[in-house]
């Protein structure tokens, strides 16, 4: 799968200067994670790749399918930072009601529910209403929900915050095993989301990518002085301050 940001341009307001300008990216095979401070464009990059918005200007392709297209939409699932419960419906109820609504027939969407599950693991939580999940849980329902209709593009807008240290390993194994045959988009401004699984990091400042490439090529900024363990951290705000950027 070959998902593409062609010269994008996307202000909130016309007059207002673009989030993202000219802005031209693709997304590697594998597990990639989406690096920023807050107010780099992340969100905004992540909403245009899952076509929830549409540039003023340039285009957004899987495999050259455009972008707000129903071929386009079965391939490319979002999870946005906010997970919802719906009170009435149980785990798999709730999976399934979205590949419902993604337009799969009941039968289809009830067993593609049970198997979304199992790969979230999550399987023995199939019948507990979702307002009684734990947060990371409910999140977990929510990547879930996205892989329910076959997606093989997976975007995680910020999926591990509020999570504490152990939500986050079990989340972490989890989309390490998806990245496998799904491509994954995480985006977050906490380092410690980079952990050794992803195969890119890509880095986004001020609405530009100001570095991308395999994790090894992203730990090469570690000025040597940092401490142990935190040779992500180093790199990160080595490379903001490059750009002018305090962290």
């Amino acid at each position: 799968m070959t998902l593409e940001l062609i010269s994008c341009t996307y202000a909130y307001r016309r007059r207002r200067t673009p989030i993202l300008e000219d802005f031209s990216y693709r997304l590697p095979a594998g597990l990639t994670v989406l690096l920023g401070p807050n107010g780099a464009g992340k969100s905004t990059l992540l909403k245009l790749a899952a076509s929830v918005t549409k540039p003023q200007r340039g285009e957004v392709r899987l495999n050259g399918k455009a972008a707000g297209t129903r071929a386009y939409r079965k391939r490319v699932a979002w999870m946005p930072q906010d997970i919802a419960p719906m009170p009435t419906l149980s785990s798999r109820e709730y999976v399934a009601y979205v590949g419902w609504l993604k337009g799969m027939n009941r039968s289809d969407a009830w067993s593609a529910a049970g198997d979304a599950l199992s790969r979230v693991g999550l399987s023995e939580k199939a019948d507990i209403k979702s307002s009684q999940l734990s947060g990371g849980q409910l999140r977990r329902v929510g990547v879930a929900s996205a892989l329910v209709h076959d997606a093989r593009v997976l975007l995680l807008d910020e999926p591990t915050a509020g999570m504490d240290p152990h939500q986050r390993r079990v989340f972490r194994d989890i989309l390490n095993g998806l990245s496998q045959d799904v491509q994954v988009l995480l985006s977050t401004h906490d380092v410690t989301d980079l952990a050794d699984e992803a195969d890119h990091v890509t880095v986004l400042c001020n609405g530009r990518i100001i570095h991308t490439g395999a994790t090894d090529e992203f730990l090469m900024h570690t000025p040597p002085s940092t401490a142990p363990g935190r040779a992500a951290e180093g790199a990160y705000t080595a490379l903001l301050t490059r750009h002018g950027v305090e962290y």
